[in-house]
């Protein structure tokens, strides 16, 4: 990419934005070392890794590289013999275990973060450096004893030497021959040896050697003769701990020098991840979009680019204050011409619509709405600001001519040309002339370029060029401010005499000016001022018909609501009713048994029983039907899409859409996936569908034939659920139970149930799968898995018709 372009468009300041967002120095380099790219594999890859990074933060807000530190430095100087102090080498060990924790987070998402959980494969630390480190260094950077066997023999002896030391020592001071001769009862160091304090005046009264004396000179250090030799142990000791210490921390430095390929390699891997942890938070503070990216497709007469930008703004100016811009090309138009007043936003504009380029084929997500697209531009060339230079004495004019012969000398059909206030800074004439004779020539090589202008000459060649189309930057004729809102297909007005006559200019000095325009001038200004006051009515219009249509959803839903609540009521009460009359139902067909039986013992004919008897069953088949739950208007027009929550009717549980394909349909049930039809399936608050009529057959007929076979379909019968929980029954107790739900279950047309028994001493277990092997339903059973309780859990498949 242009450089020159990276820094007018104001790049730099993106990349150091990105970079406060660092969790170490190795990926803030890499941050400010980003560059745009044209190759459409690279620039994808990298909004997928955004893409997935920004996913990864909404599952764990707290994913980073916590304790990685760039270990460049030091994995240099461990290749080169040298030695690393312990505070370095825990600098070493933290990366690499923030490494491999990383690294086993992305591998549990390797289905849904592909791209990065390929970089988390870079990431396993080499082995057994981790648990070197860690058994020689102490937390607190210490070289603890059990880093050798020599080390921790040396501090034994070290301990006990000094120890010996300290004993004589106390001996001496404390000895009434001495004392009166010791400035104070005080052992000290002088020069790594250990030394007490001599009054001057008793100078040779002990044996000694003198290491220092006070600066009164009142005071001598001496060392006495008797304790020489255990001072000289002492230091021994130190000398060969410190050796022995240099010689571990040398090991250690050599055995990562060994594998400072393979820690280079990590360290790259944790700076392009963290690169694009970067990238999601920046996304997610900017409350970006991930763009999609197109390829030049050329046709005829247009370069077959693509910009369309839904409420860009730009990155780099407060989101509270920013005003969200449109840049919508249709198929016909790769070059626009930009209009309006100073301080209007054509230059802002320019700058978005660059700036959004760069980042998006650097692999940040963009601040605009989601399905807005870009081409993917071989370069990008801007040529915005004051290219004045006393130094190169060139004016304004000069410099800004300089700059877009070196543009047009690289651009082509595939890069995009930013060019503010064209032909500007020379005489007006001269400069409009130069500027539709620039903005013709980037046409005639089908550049997709944005111009910004005020010259009228341009809006009207804009208008008749095919390809070209006008963009203007509204204006508030009533507070005299620039809106900074950007309209595409009409060309801005001017405002000059408006505002001086709004400032109180003269009439006179008004109208003369306005005799000086040419009358096809103010009549095209006249229809322009029109289009922009319709274009402003059906604004109002379109919002108000939009606040229209929200009040109206709104007092749908809470319709629906309403009726949803009274249906609650209907059915609550119809279903008291129909419990009601069963039991009632139920009662009457006792006693006529009991009427039955008695007329059986007094041996009378029971002929006129049969009609009450068929009445009853009738009532009986009446009560039995369920409450049907009466259709709303509500998510009749809503289709299914995944991460809706729906219930199985066949299971009688309740899921998420995770898959749709053409004729069925993936739900999550807990820990499991199921395949069901959609006529298989409800909507959550969706009205049900009548269950199939049950045949006109009553409880008590069919009591009365229990072998009779009745196909599964044929009946409707209710779901049981698809788990049974018998942990703490005893076996004689939930073996009924188990029969009873097999049956259920096998008549509801479930694929499989659940039989939850606890694992204990396994009698249950046995006991089930015992009974499971009988039961003709069960075509077999299984262990569940380890997510579903192991061992202690049975899934039994059922047969199917």
């Amino acid at each position: 990419m242009d450089e020159k372009t990276l820094t007018i468009l104001e790049f730099p300041a993106v990349l150091e934005k990105l970079a406060a967002y660092a969790g170490f120095s190795v990926s803030a380099e890499l941050a400010r070392a980003l560059r745009p790219s044209s190759d459409m594999e690279e620039v994808r890859l990298r909004q997928a890794r955004t893409t997935e990074a920004r996913r990864l933060l909404d599952r764990d807000s707290g994913v980073s590289v916590g304790g990685a530190r760039d270990l460049r430095a030091l994995v240099e100087l461990a290749a080169r013999a040298g030695v690393l102090e312990p505070a370095e080498l825990l600098d070493v060990r933290n990366t690499l275990v923030a490494a491999r924790d990383l690294g086993r987070l992305l591998e549990r998402y390797a289905s849904e973060m592909p791209n990065l959980a390929l970089l988390g494969a870079l990431l396993p630390p080499p082995s057994g450096i981790i648990e070197a480190i860690s058994r020689a260094i102490s937390e607190r950077g210490e070289v603890v004893d059990q880093a050798s066997d020599r080390l921790a023999a040396i501090r034994r002896d070290l301990k006990i030497s000094h120890d010996r030391l300290l004993g004589r020592l106390e001996r001496m001071i404390n000895d009434p021959k001495n004392s009166p001769m010791l400035q104070e009862a005080l052992i000290t160091q002088r020069s790594g040896r250990y030394v007490i304090p001599l009054r001057a005046e008793f100078k040779g009264q002990i044996r000694s050697i003198i290491h220092d004396q006070s600066s009164s000179g009142a005071t001598l250090f001496i060392e006495p003769l008797a304790v020489v030799e255990l001072n000289n142990q002492w230091r021994e000791l130190q000398l060969a701990e410190r050796e022995e210490i240099r010689r571990i921390l040398a090991e250690l430095a050599a055995q990562i020098g060994r594998h400072a390929a393979a820690i280079n390699e990590i360290l790259a891997a944790l700076a392009q991840i963290d690169l694009a942890l970067m990238c999601a938070r920046y996304a997610e503070d900017l409350r970006a979009a991930e763009p999609v990216l197109l390829p030049f497709q050329p046709r005829p007469n247009h370069p077959g680019s693509v910009i369309k930008l839904f409420h860009a703004r730009h990155p780099l100016l407060p989101p509270e204050t920013v005003v969200p811009i449109d840049i919508d090309l249709d198929d016909n138009s790769f070059a626009v011409v930009i209009t309006g007043p100073n301080t209007g936003g054509k230059t802002v504009t320019l700058k978005t619509v660059g700036l959004l380029a760069l980042m998006a084929q650097s692999g940040l997500h963009i601040p605009v709405q989601s399905g807005s697209a870009l081409s993917l531009f071989e370069n990008i060339f801007a040529d915005i600001g004051d290219e004045q230079s006393i130094e190169q004495s060139l004016s304004t004019f000069s410099g800004h001519i300089t700059n877009i012969v070196r543009i047009l000398d690289q651009a082509s059909s595939s890069t995009l040309v930013l060019l503010d206030e064209l032909g500007a800074g020379t005489d007006p004439q001269e400069g409009a002339t130069l500027a539709r004779a620039l903005l013709a020539h980037l046409v005639e090589r089908a550049i997709p370029c944005l111009v910004a202008t005020h010259y009228p000459e341009l809006k009207a060649f804009a208008h008749a060029t095919p390809g070209v189309v006008n963009a203007s930057m509204d204006f508030d004729p009533q507070t005299l401010r620039p809106t900074y809102r950007l309209t595409i297909g009409l060309p801005g007005r001017s405002n000059a005499l408006l505002i001086a006559e709004r400032l109180g200019l003269s009439p006179e000095i008004i109208h003369a000016a306005r005799a000086g325009i040419d009358p096809s001038d103010l009549r095209a200004e006249d229809l322009l001022d029109e289009i922009h006051r319709q274009r402003d009515h059906s604004r109002q219009a379109s919002a108000q018909a939009d606040l229209a249509r929200k009040e109206a959803e709104k007092l749908r839903y809470e319709l629906v609501r309403r009726l949803e609540n009274i249906e609650d009521e209907r059915m609550k009460v119809l279903a008291d009713a129909r419990a009601q009359a069963q039991r009632e139902v139920e009662a009457l067909r006792l006693e006529l048994e009991e009427v039955r039986r008695e007329l059986q013992r007094a041996r009378q004919p029971l002929e006129a029983l049969k009609p009450l008897l068929e009445k009853v069953e009738a009532l009986e088949v009446e009560t039995e039907k369920p409450v049907v739950r009466r259709g709303q208007a509500s998510g009749k027009f809503q289709p299914l899409q995944v991460g809706t929550r729906v219930r199985l009717r066949s299971l009688d549980v309740d899921g998420v859409v995770m898959a749709i394909g053409e004729n069925d349909l993936e739900v999550q049930v807990g820990t499991l996936r199921v395949r069901a039809r959609p006529n298989e399936i409800q909507r959550i608050g969706e009205e049900e569908s009548p269950p199939p009529e049950p045949p006109k057959t009553s409880t008590r007929l069919r009591r009365a034939a229990p072998d009779k076979k009745v196909e599964r379909s044929a009946v409707f019968h209710p779901s049981p659920g698809i788990e049974l929980d018998l942990r703490g029954e005893r076996a004689e107790d939930a073996l009924p139970a188990l029969e009873r739900f097999i049956e259920q279950a096998y008549l509801a047309g479930l694929p499989f149930v659940r039989i939850i028994h606890g694992k204990g001493t396994g009698r249950l277990r046995q006991a089930v799968r015992d009974s499971l092997r009988r039961f003709s339903q069960v075509d077999r059973f299984e262990n569940g898995l380890d997510a579903e309780g192991g061992e202690g859990v049975t899934v039994a498949h059922l047969q199917s018709d």
